[in-house]
C-alpha cells in the first residue's frame, strides 16, 4: 500500500553535467537549509536544475562544456493530491515521486515521472503540487496586470471558486456571441430558409428514392428500344424455333440419325445422351425466348412517364451541381439544414438561456468575490505584522479590491497591492514602490504570509534577503527558520545571520579541475560552518574575532529557536 503524506518533501536531487556541475547526488531533509558561498560560485544553480525537473523550460546553455547532455532528477515524498493525480494520469503511483528531466546538445528535452515520459505541462503539474519557489525578484511580477489578483486567490484557497466562475462565464459568453450573430443575421437566415424551403418543395415534388436513379435508368433505356428489342427476340426465336431451318429441328435430325447408329455400335450410347440433354437446353431457350418475346411490347405512355421523370431528375441535379445520384441525398440534407437553421433563430429562446447563464454567472462571481473579501484582509495584517519585524515600523499594507464594470472570466474585480513603507506615507500600488530594499522585505513578507498557507512540503527561497541587513538579516533568518518548523525550506542567501538560523548549513564552492572549473555543494559540519560564517560577516576565516563572532551568531540562533 502506497503511503500517502500530507505534503511532499524533496528527498534527493542528482545533478549531471548541468552547467558548473559535472555530478551531484544530494540529500535533504526536513528542516531550514541554507545554500552558502563565494559570489560567482554557483549558489543558485541547484535551484536552477531543480526547475528544470519541475517543468521549466531549457536549452543547451544549461549543459556542461563538453558535455552531450544533462539530466536532473528530484525524488519527493508523495503527498495525498500528488498520488491521486499521477493515478488519474496513468503514472506508477510508488512511495516517492521521481521527476527527472533530460536535455542534449542537440536542445532536445525530455521528462519522465516515475520512469515513464511526461510532458512539460505534467512536469510543472506535479511540481506545483510539491515546491514553491520565490525568487529575489518576486516583486516585479506582483506589477504585471492580475498577478496580485492570483496571488489572493491562491492564498484564499478560491481555485474552485475560480474555475467555477471562468466556466461558467464562458459558458455565458458563449451563449451571448450566438445570441448577438442569431440577431444580426435574422435578415439573412430569413431569407436562407426561404431558400432552403423552395429548393425543398421543388425537390419534393420529384421525391427521389434512394437507389432508383439506376433501375430508372435502366427502365428508360429498354422502352425507347422497345420496338428493336422486339424484332432481335424475333429473330433469335426464329434462328432457334424455325419449323425447317431452325437450330431446334436441326437438332431432332441429328438426334434420329444417331440415334440408328447407335443401333450399330452401341458405344454411341453417351454421345445419344449428350445429344439429348443438348436438344433439351435447346427447347427450354426457345421456351423462354417465346415468353419474352409475348411480355415484349410497346408502351409509349409508359415510356413518356419515365422519360418526363427522367428529364425533370436530370435537370435537379445539374441546377444543384451534384450527380444524378446524389439527389435523394442532397434533399434530405437540405431537410437537415432547415430544421437546424429554424432551431438556430429561435432568439427568444436564446435570451432566455442568455438570462440563466448570466444568472449563473453573477451566482459563481459573488462566491469567488466572498473568498476574496474574507481573504484579503487577513493577508494584509499578515504582511503588515511582518514588515513591521523587517524594519519598516509604521509601514501599512493593503489588498484593494475594485469592482469591474462587468463581470470577467477571472471575477467581478480586480485586485492591487497597496503599500505605505513608513509612517504617514500615503498607500500606493506596490509597483510603483521605488525602493529596492523595501520592495526585497515586503516581497519576503509576503512569501512567507502566503506560503504558509499552500499545501507545499518544499519552500525555496533565491536570495529574497537582497538588500536586508544589520537587525532585520536576523529576523530574516528567524523567519525562515520557523517556516521549517513545519515543513522543509531551502534558502539561497549572502547573509550570515540568515545562515545562523538554519538547522543545515550547504556550502558551494568553484573549483578548478581537469583544466576546466566545476561547482561543488558540501554540507558542513560545526567548525566548517563557524568558517564560513567568518567568511560571510567580511572576515579573516582564521580571525579569532571572526570567528569568535561567527560563534556567538550560531548560538544566539539556536538559544533563538529553543526559546
Amino acid at each position: 500500500m502506497v503511503s500517502k503524506s500530507e505534503a511532499g518533501m524533496l528527498r534527493r536531487l542528482h545533478i549531471r553535467d548541468f552547467v558548473l556541475v559535472s555530478e551531484l547526488e544530494l540529500e535533504l531533509g526536513a528542516g531550514f537549509t541554507v545554500l552558502t558561498g563565494e559570489t560567482g560560485a554557483g549558489k543558485s544553480i541547484l535551484i536552477d536544475a531543480l526547475k528544470l525537473a519541475l517543468g521549466e523550460r531549457g536549452d543547451t546553455d544549461v549543459l556542461r562544456p563538453g558535455s552531450s547532455r544533462a539530466e536532473i532528477s528530484a525524488e519527493f515524498d508523495v503527498p495525498g493530491a500528488l498520488a491521486d493525480w499521477l493515478d488519474e494520469q496513468g503514472f506508477e503511483v510508488q512511495d516517492t515521486a521521481l521527476l527527472r528531466r533530460v536535455i542534449d546538445a542537440q536542445g532536445r528535452s525530455r521528462g519522465f515521472i516515475n520512469g515513464s515520459p511526461a510532458t512539460l505541462a505534467q512536469l510543472r503539474a506535479a511540481g506545483s503540487m510539491l515546491v514553491d519557489i520565490h525568487g529575489q525578484h518576486a516583486w516585479q511580477s506582483l506589477g504585471r496586470s492580475g498577478a496580485a489578483r492570483d496571488l489572493l486567490d491562491a492564498y484564499a484557497h478560491a481555485g474552485e471558486a475560480r474555475q467555477a466562475c471562468a466556466a461558467a462565464w464562458r459558458h455565458w459568453k458563449d451563449l451571448s456571441d450566438r445570441l448577438d450573430a442569431a440577431r444580426n443575421d435574422a435578415g439573412r437566415l430569413i431569407e436562407e430558409r426561404e431558400q432552403l424551403a423552395e429548393q425543398i418543395a421543388e425537390l419534393a415534388r420529384l421525391a427521389p428514392q434512394s437507389q432508383e436513379w439506376e433501375p430508372l435508368n435502366a427502365e428508360h433505356h429498354r422502352l425507347a428500344h422497345a420496338a428493336e428489342l422486339i424484332e432481335l427476340l424475333q429473330a433469335a426465336s426464329n434462328l432457334l424455333d424455325d419449323d425447317e431451318t431452325g437450330a431446334a429441328r436441326q437438332l431432332a435430325r441429328a438426334r434420329q440419325t444417331l440415334q440408328a447408329a447407335n443401333q450399330i455400335d452401341a458405344a454411341l450410347g453417351p454421345v445419344c445422351e449428350q445429344l439429348e440433354s443438348v436438344l433439351s437446353i435447346m427447347q427450354d431457350l426457345a421456351h423462354e425466348l417465346g415468353a419474352r418475346l409475348r411480355q415484349a411490347d410497346l408502351d409509349p405512355e409508359r415510356l413518356a412517364e419515365v422519360d418526363a421523370r427522367l428529364s425533370a431528375w436530370m435537370g435537379l441535379a445539374r441546377r444543384h451541381r451534384v450527380q444524378p445520384a446524389e439527389l435523394h441525398a442532397l434533399w434530405q440534407g437540405l431537410q437537415a439544414r432547415l430544421a437546424a437553421l429554424e432551431q438556430g433563430v429561435d432568439v427568444p429562446a436564446l435570451e432566455r438561456q442568455v438570462m440563466a447563464a448570466g444568472n449563473t454567472l453573477r451566482q459563481a462571481a459573488a462566491g469567488l468575490s466572498a473568498q476574496r473579501a474574507a481573504a484579503a484582509p487577513r493577508l494584509a495584517k499578515g504582511v503588515q505584522i511582518l514588515m513591521q519585524e523587517l524594519g519598516m515600523k509604521g509601514g501599512r499594507f493593503d489588498v484593494s479590491l475594485s469592482p469591474l464594470p462587468a463581470v470577467q472570466a477571472q471575477g467581478a474585480e480586480d485586485v492591487e497591492l497597496l503599500v505605505a513603507g513608513h509612517p504617514g506615507a500615503a498607500l500606493r500600488p506596490l509597483s510603483r514602490v521605488a525602493s529596492g530594499g523595501e520592495l526585497s522585505r515586503i516581497a519576503l513578507a509576503l512569501a512567507a504570509t502566503t506560503s504558509a498557507q499552500q499545501p507545499v512540503g518544499t519552500l525555496i527561497f533565491d536570495e529574497v534577503d537582497a538588500g536586508i541587513g544589520g537587525a532585520v538579516a536576523h529576523t530574516v533568518g528567524r523567519l525562515l527558520a520557523g517556516l521549517g518548523q513545519g515543513r522543509q525550506v531551502l534558502a539561497v542567501t549572502h547573509l550570515a545571520q540568515v545562515a545562523a538560523c538554519s538547522s543545515r548549513h550547504l556550502q558551494v564552492s568553484k573549483q578548478s579541475a581537469g583544466g576546466g572549473t566545476q561547482s561543488h555543494i558540501a554540507a558542513l559540519d560545526a567548525g566548517a560552518r563557524v568558517t564560513e560564517i567568518a567568511r560571510m560577516l567580511g572576515g579573516d576565516t582564521e580571525s579569532v574575532v571572526a570567528q569568535a563572532h561567527a560563534r556567538e551568531l550560531l548560538q544566539s540562533a539556536l538559544s533563538a529557536g529553543q526559546s
